[in-house]
């Protein structure tokens, strides 16, 4: 891990490319003012990554809020992802730049794996070959999922982005994917909301001096992990960055560890949606 500020500490992807470990996740962040200054808190807050996707329908405000910042575009890691019930992943990319204001995103990710594992993947590709995306990866891809990609590819996949937090620790997913040099990028580590108030997040806060939400963020990423937070609250937003700068305790990681609702899963979501 490289590091160039406090809060832009980076990963080297099994690429080479140089991802923040930090970054804003903008889901359900509406299209408009929210979105936008949602973004320009991030960057002002020190953020070097914005997440976005086709799904969500704000890759324009992103866009917006990037060009206004006064943050150099190579200084941000920009990712967006496919929405699989389109055809062609390759085209869309070329939809989200023009909507985003960009000759290129850093990372584009298979949302999730609709339709199959594989079908995207020679059009991802394609959108690397032309430079339209730095690197390329899948989200929601189970371990078995993410073993077919690898089977076909020529350019492997170097992230996987999944739920994940203490009460979703997938284990068996991290572990399968750093032992195939694929990084989990981590979303919904705060539950929506829904972990902040557990009794045992509370208890590790208090004797960490920490946020019950910077206690959870933290833990992710001394699981290895990177992570997305979302928000479009300032004072969230600038919390969630202030988790760079202290480590949990072994007791503490154990008690976190013991939330596991899933049983160390190699499995990337409960059900499918799609």
């Amino acid at each position: 891990m490289t590091t160039n500020t406090d809060r832009d500490q980076r990963r080297t992807l099994a690429d080479g490319s140089q991802m923040p470990v930090l970054g804003l996740g903008v889901w359900q962040a509406p299209d408009g003012v929210e979105c936008e200054r949602a973004v320009r808190w991030a960057l002002e807050a020190g953020y070097r990554h914005i997440d976005t996707a086709q799904a969500y329908g704000n890759e324009e405000s992103v866009g917006r809020a990037l060009r206004s910042s006064g943050v150099s575009r190579e200084d941000v890691f920009v990712t967006t992802k496919f929405y699989p019930g389109a055809e062609d992943p390759a085209l869309e990319l070329e939809h989200s730049l023009s909507r985003l204001g960009l000759d290129y995103v850093d990372l584009y990710l298979v949302h999730w794996p609709q339709g199959g594992p594989t079908w995207t993947w020679p059009a991802m590709e394609l959108a690397a070959r032309r430079g339209h995306a730095r690197a390329i990866g899948v989200s929601n891809f189970s371990l078995q999922e993410l073993d077919a990609v690898l089977a076909v590819a020529e350019v492997p996949p170097v992230s996987n982005q999944v739920q994940f937090s203490a009460f979703e620790y997938r284990r068996a997913l991290l572990d399968g994917c750093r032992d195939r040099g694929v990084a989990i990028t981590a979303y919904s580590s705060l539950g929506t909301g829904r972990h902040l108030d557990d009794p045992v997040v509370a208890a590790v806060a208090r004797r960490s001096g920490r946020t019950p939400a910077q206690v959870l963020l933290r833990w992710c990423l001394e699981r290895d992990t990177l992570i997305i937070p979302k928000s479009t609250h300032q004072e969230r937003i600038v919390e969630n960055a202030a988790v760079l700068d202290f480590a949990l305790g072994a007791e503490d990681l154990a008690a976190l560890d013991a939330l596991d609702r899933t049983g160390g899963t190699d499995q990337a979501r409960p059900d499918a949606w799609w």
